[in-house]
């Protein structure tokens, strides 16, 4: 069953986002949050992937249309993202998800890069959210509250990751560990920062992509009820 883009609500405004679900039509709902580049074709086909697991895959289009391929703007629209609006836009998802064919009393958050850390900060910020998935998450303004994660964390990253890499994705889950809540670390020796990026061949690893993406969808299939 072939994605399209929806508009939902978001405390007030409205967001957009695509949407992607099994052929059932119903499953598990998943927010799927972009790397800084935006809400583009590759998110896009990681929510169409979920969908064929069996998910109800929504990622919101945090940017509010803007995208880019050039690093150097990449990283201005990460530092430019009004993290409260974000907030509400991951919340608004949530609820989307749920309008939408989601099953069970929560769904879960996966992201890649920044939207590692922002899949995070969802599941800190909107009862909705339980299981996350962070995917080498990075963002500098974006300070979750640990202690209000209602189910496990999994971190994935690779040694070679410079930005998000073995020594500072340790350190979040030892201060998710702190504050009371569980989170595992997978380490991929080799992997760099992106290596999941199937459309960016000077990281991608595919066979540690295919392992990940196997304990994503466990971890998640696990934890949502």
């Amino acid at each position: 069953m072939a994605g399209q883009m929806i508009e939902f609500r978001a405390n007030g405004g409205t967001a957009n986002g695509y949407l992607a679900k099994p052929a059932s039509g119903t499953g598990p709902g998943v927010i799927v949050v972009q790397e800084w580049w935006g809400l583009n074709d590759h998110v896009k086909s990681l929510a169409d992937r979920l969908a064929s697991e069996g998910f109800v895959a929504l990622a919101p289009d945090l940017y509010h249309g803007d995208m880019t391929r050039e690093p150097d703007e990449a990283g201005k629209l990460m530092m430019a993202l009004d993290i409260e609006q974000a907030e509400k836009d991951l919340r608004g998802a949530a609820a989307a998800l749920k309008a939408n064919g989601a099953t069970g009393a929560k769904v879960g958050a996966v992201g890649f890069c920044m939207g590692g850390q922002l899949a995070l900060f969802a599941g800190t910020v909107s009862n909705d959210v339980g299981p996350v998935v962070d995917f080498y998450g990075i963002h500098p303004a974006v300070k979750p509250d640990y202690s209000k994660l209602s189910a496990p964390l999994l971190l994935i990253c690779g040694d070679k990751d410079h930005m998000a890499g073995p020594d500072p994705s340790g350190n979040v889950v030892n201060a998710v560990k702190a504050a009371g809540k569980q989170a595992e670390l997978v380490v991929y020796p080799g992997a760099d920062h992106a290596f999941m990026n199937d459309t960016r061949p000077e990281v991608h690893k595919p066979q540690e992509s295919a392992d990940a993406w196997g304990k994503m969808v466990s971890h998640l299939r696990s934890n949502l009820q």
